[in-house]
């Protein structure tokens, strides 16, 4: 059985559009943009510390980077009080590149 995955909100500031485009390609492999430096990932325990690691070489103590896990009860209660379209139920898979 493979490890339990949680969906994260990543969510950053970063002052160099260098280490900014660095940073969003690094997500765009790990999960879905939802607004300019907002992502939504569905990651198990493991991906998420990559992820962070990954992250923390690229950025600079001046940049702001937080990740947030939402719990089952808060995804499932997302279409409750948002748009329809705000949250898909569709679960990251693979990525063929």
């Amino acid at each position: 059985m493979g490890e339990q995955k949680n969906w994260y909100l990543i969510c950053y500031d970063i002052r160099c559009p260098k280490r900014w485009r660095k940073a969003y390609k690094l997500l765009q492999g790990y999960g879905e943009r939802i607004q300019y430096s907002i992502f939504r990932c569905f990651l198990t325990l493991r991906g998420r510390e990559k992820l962070r690691w990954e992250l923390e070489a690229v950025l600079k103590a001046e940049d702001s980077l937080l990740l947030i896990r939402l719990s089952d009860q808060c995804v499932s209660g997302l279409r409750a009080y948002n748009r329809p379209d705000a949250w898909s139920d569709v679960q990251a898979g693979y990525r063929i590149v």
